[in-house]
């Protein structure tokens, strides 16, 4: 009964999926990291979906890419992009890691916010109008989204927090760490064999070597610049993850043809 109620307030938190109503109670939040990357699974059946509607209607490759830039924050209602916004806001205001942590509690959006934000969803747009809807493309696409969330789940419940207060720290504390690291770690690599089979193996090898460097380059960044990670700092990896991993599947098969 706790993993069902964990998995409803996994997609309750991450997503607008409409979900049962539940009592938010610290047991039922014992496994609800085990469940996050899930949300990156419907995800990429969702942008397999779109892909299939814009090559059967001919939509071509903008329509394509503004799907997928408008399926994310559909689905998790920009959660995470609210987490980038506001550390960029905070990184901004060059005080010290307290001071930034005051910011980040902040509900205004700063001007250098606004434009990190405009300019990241014009780096996705034009990063997801390149590329061609294939089912190699789905494959490790949908990888990325599952990657991605593993990732932030295991740094979020196993990294020092910048605090013992909020979101991520009432999640770290009453995870069963062990079970979610490992069910987690079995979901990252599961997803890897699925996209090396009906992907392709050297753009999935560059995704991960990608995502485990950024995430080593966030987790240094929110220990000088906050004092350790938070929910915030989550969603900004997350972010900048997608982004990097997007990236990679534009430049990685040219690369290869160059070769």
């Amino acid at each position: 009964m706790n993993a069902l109620r964990s998995f409803v307030m996994a997609f309750s938190t991450f997503s607008r999926i409409p979900m049962p109503k539940i009592d938010w109670r610290p047991e039922c939040m014992r496994y609800m990291m085990c469940f996050f990357p899930l949300i990156g699974i419907v995800l990429g059946l969702l942008a397999w979906v779109w892909g299939l509607v814009c090559e059967g209607l001919s939509l071509g490759s903008l329509l394509f890419g503004a799907g997928l830039v408008a399926i994310p924050l559909l689905v998790t209602g920009g959660i995470h992009l609210d987490g980038f916004s506001d550390v960029v806001d905070a990184q901004s205001s060059h005080t010290e890691p307290a001071r930034k942590r005051e910011i980040l509690k902040d509900p205004h959006t700063g001007a250098f916010a606004g434009m990190a934000v405009a300019a990241y969803l014009i780096v996705y747009f034009a990063c997801a109008a390149s590329l061609e809807p294939t089912p190699r493309l789905f494959a490790c696409l949908g990888c990325s989204y599952v990657l991605t969330r593993c990732l932030s789940g295991i740094a979020s419940i196993c990294f020092a927090g910048s605090s013992d207060e909020g979101m991520v720290a009432s999640f770290r504390l009453s995870a069963s760490k062990r079970v979610c690291v490992i069910v987690q770690t079995i979901e990252a690599l599961a997803c890897a064999v699925v996209t090396a089979v009906l992907g392709d193996g050297v753009v999935l090898a560059a995704m991960m070597v990608i995502a485990l460097l950024v995430l080593a380059l966030v987790h240094g960044f929110a220990r000088r610049q906050f004092g350790g990670w938070s929910g915030d700092i989550a969603g900004f990896f997350l972010q900048v993850c997608e982004l990097a991993l997007l990236l990679c599947l534009v430049v990685v098969p040219k690369v290869v043809n160059l070769i």
